[in-house]
Formats: structure tokens, C-alpha cells, sequence
């Protein structure tokens, strides 16, 4: 195989793409499945290219650090993986496993090249009623057929075809990509398009529902039942005019860009959010994770920002809820890791909206098991579910009354070696045209207050009201 160490423009590309993928294909091992070719090209703006690839009702994926200098965008589907039930983890490993000698061909140092995006769900199961998630299957990891990657400001493009897919494969994937691309250079900047309602926003659990549940869960937690409960809502709203994604997802990654920010596009709908918790980075043998809880707002000026982050510091609730998630990650990792290495007090994660108490959390695993079976021995966090978890989610699953979907569940991306990096996907919601259901949790324990706790849900929906062109004065009935 051929590969292009100059950056041709879209026309060599094309042409590079057809050869390649061809040439690939014929030289592929006899069992192969799949063919890959790995491009270098100059870079186009990945949320242009996310928005003519939605606007072309192609599957899309994009994957932003904006921190990191790094931006995925897969497009197409040339292979998928989608188990579920409480195994999803080590079935997507064992599937990705067997399937990857077939894309080895196209690595080479310095290039991501082939990569799995998606997301595992925060349940093994589809609930009956599945609302919003319609279009999502309980897990999914999809190899795009057309994945750019871009790495402080050096672009690559991987092409993936079937092996049976024919000799006219990679021409289709070619014209697919110079379609894509071709009215980005010529298109002028967009402006940021603003959406306002038509409808009342409807929340799930309503106020007074809410404040009945977290008096529940706090009694639990008070007599012991539990060490601590994560208790979310659903926001539904309607939009006066459909959301264009691009905007949101770029809007998203502007204010917030020290988090992963994703958008999955299945069938019309989007799951959309920037997330500032990682579940797992994995490189080799090395790791990192994190642990996030407890939560304060920012403050109107940096006097007052330094006196709420030191009240959360202080805070008996908040460093409660955060210990039991520090000490279940210290109980999970221990028998998995030749090094562990924790911060003995947290500090303080501070956010576009919100500060939150962070205790980064990295070491040296025993045996290299790869991201999947390390994100499997994680999820669900005290973070995001509680603690003990069994007990916690047998609770919500009794009383939060929806479905959680992807909301809560790891998403990311993971390379052909086994590594890669899932993230918890909060502060994030599903669009689907004029229609948007927004997620957001707090941490329960004994002394939570349900009106504190209500406001913590609030702060933690305005990123994504932010983004979508509102502010909470903008959404008819308190949200």
C-alpha cells in the first residue's frame, strides 16, 4: 500500500483513496475481513465536515479535545460491534480483538489510524420504553468507513472497506469523501444559530417528584442502606427550529474545552455533550482516571469563585460524597495495579458552569488488559451510580422512572492496540429535529438537602442549554 507523505488537496485525495483502498483490498490476507488505508491530507474543519456529513444523513461521530490538540471524526460504518447485558465490555474486546490483525496493516508511527467510536450504556439493557434512545442500541462501537483524525494540526484519513465489498468500494468512499469536503473550502464561517421554545419544558421527575425521591434516597443513606445514590432527571424540550449540531457541538467544545466533547449521530437523532470525567485512559501498561464529586457553581468574579471553591473544600456533604468514590476506586484498581497513584486531598476542577472536587488517579497495571476490560471493572462509579452499586442501581431502577440510555454510560474511542480513552458522558443530551432531552445527576447522602439538590441539576444543565442558543430565562416553566 501507498501512502501520501505530502498533503494533497481533495482531488489527490479522492484519487489516493481509489488506488489505495483497491490495492488494499487485492493484498489483504486471505481470511481478512476488512482493508485499511491510511492517509496523510491537509486538515478541514471537522465541525464543517460533521455538519455535511449529518446534512448527507450519514452515521457521524466526532470526538473533541480541544485541550489536547485532538479532533476524531468518523463518518460511515464499515464494521460495528453492538452486545449488551452486563458482559458488553469483554464482548466488544473479544470482538475488536479478532478483527483488528485485519487493520494492523494500515498503523504506522505516528497515525491513530483505525479507530472504534462510541459508547457502552449506562445499563446492560434496553428498557421497554426506550423514549429518546430509540436509535441507539444498548451498546455500540462503530469502525467508520472514513475516520479523519486530527493531531496538533497534522490530519490523517482512514479508509475502511469489506474485504467483499468489490472493486468499485473504495471509488464509492472516495466520491463519498470529495462530496464531504469539496463545499467546506468554499463555504464562509457560520454564524452561531440560536434556537428559542415553543413548549414548555417537562422534567422528569417533576420538582415536587424530585424532592420526594431525594428525601427517600437520604433516608436510605441514612439508615444505612447505602453509602450513597446518584439520582438524575430528564428535561424534555421543543424547540421553535431544529438545533444545527455543528453549532452545538462547537459551542460545546469552546466553553468547555478541557473536556471531551462528542456527538454520536444514529438515524436522525444525536447524543451530544462535553464531559469533563474521564472513566479510563489507557496506554500500554500505564493508566488514568479520576474521580469528580461534589459540586458548587463559579462564582461573578474571582473573589467570590475562590470563596465558593474553598466553602466545597469545606463542605462535610461534598467531601463525604467525594471520599466514597476516591475509596471505591482504590478497592477496584488495587488488585489490577503494580503502581496506584492518588492524590491524598482533592483539589478543585473549575468549569465554564460549575466547580467540582477532583482527585486525578493514575498508575501501572499488572498485565496489559486494555481499555475495555479496565472500563468494565470501573463502570458504573459511586460518581454516576453509587455505592454499594448493586443496591444503588436496584433503587434507581425501582424510582427514577426513565431510561438513561448512553447519559452516564463510557463513550470515547479505541484504537486497533487496545488503547484509547472513554470518558463518563455527562452534561449532555440527545437531539432529535426541534425535540432535546438534556440528563443531569446529583450525589445523594445523608444530609442532602433536596432544593440544594435541585439547583445542583440546574447548574448542571445550563452547558447544554448554553450551547442549543438558551439561557434558563428562555425556557417557558422552571426547568
Amino acid at each position: 500500500m501507498t501512502l501520501m507523505e505530502a498533503r494533497p488537496g481533495a482531488r489527490g485525495v479522492e484519487a489516493a483513496i481509489g488506488v489505495g483502498i483497491a490495492a488494499a483490498l487485492a493484498g489483504a490476507r486471505p481470511a481478512a475481513r476488512l482493508a485499511a488505508l491510511t492517509l496523510d491530507l491537509a486538515a478541514p474543519d471537522p465541525l464543517a465536515l460533521v455538519r455535511a456529513a449529518l446534512a448527507a444523513d450519514l452515521e457521524t461521530s466526532a470526538w473533541l479535545r480541544p485541550a489536547d490538540g485532538l479532533a476524531i471524526v468518523g463518518i460511515g460504518r464499515a464494521w460495528a460491534t453492538e452486545p449488551d447485558g452486563n458482559g458488553r465490555f469483554l464482548a466488544a474486546a473479544v470482538a475488536w480483538d479478532a478483527l483488528r490483525d485485519d487493520l494492523r496493516a494500515a498503523d504506522r508511527p505516528g497515525a491513530v489510524g483505525p479507530v472504534l467510536l462510541g459508547g457502552l450504556g449506562f445499563h446492560g439493557h434496553r428498557a421497554m420504553d426506550d423514549g429518546p434512545w430509540s436509535a441507539y442500541p444498548v451498546a455500540s462501537l462503530v469502525l467508520p468507513a472514513l475516520c479523519l483524525v486530527i493531531d496538533h494540526g497534522a490530519a490523517t484519513l482512514t479508509v475502511v472497506a469489506p474485504r467483499d465489498a468489490g472493486d468499485q468500494r473504495g471509488a464509492a468512499l472516495a466520491a463519498t469523501w470529495s462530496a464531504l469536503v469539496a463545499p467546506i473550502a468554499a463555504s464562509a464561517p457560520r454564524p452561531a444559530s440560536a434556537s428559542r421554545l415553543t413548549a414548555r419544558a417537562r422534567s422528569q421527575p417533576d420538582r415536587d417528584g424530585w424532592e420526594r425521591l431525594v428525601g427517600l434516597m437520604a433516608g436510605a443513606v441514612g439508615r444505612g442502606r447505602l453509602d450513597k445514590v446518584v439520582l438524575a432527571r430528564r428535561l424534555d424540550l421543543d424547540l421553535a427550529t431544529p438545533a444545527d449540531l455543528a453549532d452545538v457541538l462547537g459551542a460545546l467544545a469552546a466553553g468547555a474545552p478541557e473536556s471531551a466533547t462528542f456527538l454520536f449521530g444514529r438515524g436522525g437523532h444525536a447524543f451530544v455533550g462535553a464531559t469533563p470525567e474521564r472513566l479510563a485512559r489507557v496506554d500500554g501498561h500505564a493508566f488514568r482516571t479520576v474521580a469528580i464529586a461534589g459540586s458548587t457553581r463559579r462564582g461573578r468574579d474571582a473573589a467570590e469563585d475562590a470563596a465558593l471553591a474553598t466553602a466545597l473544600l469545606a463542605s462535610d456533604k461534598d467531601r463525604e460524597e467525594h471520599a466514597i468514590v476516591v475509596d471505591e476506586l482504590r478497592a477496584r484498581l488495587a488488585p489490577l495495579a503494580n503502581e496506584l497513584r492518588m492524590a491524598p486531598e482533592p483539589g478543585v476542577l473549575a468549569l465554564r458552569d460549575l466547580q467540582h472536587l477532583v482527585t486525578p488517579v493514575e498508575g501501572v497495571l499488572r498485565e496489559r488488559a486494555g481499555l475495555l476490560a479496565l472500563a468494565g471493572l470501573l463502570h458504573p462509579t459511586p460518581a454516576v451510580g453509587g455505592a454499594p452499586y448493586d443496591a444503588a442501581l436496584a433503587m434507581l431502577a425501582e424510582h427514577e422512572g426513565f431510561d438513561r440510555g448512553w447519559y452516564a454510560g463510557p463513550v470515547g474511542w479505541l484504537g486497533p492496540d487496545g488503547d484509547g480513552e472513554l470518558m463518563v458522558a455527562l452534561r449532555s443530551g440527545v437531539v432529535h429535529g426541534r425535540h432535546v432531552s438534556l440528563f443531569a445527576g446529583c450525589g445523594i447522602v445523608a444530609d442532602s438537602d433536596p432544593a440544594r439538590e435541585w439547583a445542583e441539576s440546574r447548574m448542571k444543565l445550563r452547558p447544554m442549554l448554553g450551547a442549543l442558543g438558551l439561557a434558563e430565562a428562555d425556557v417557558e416553566g422552571a426547568p
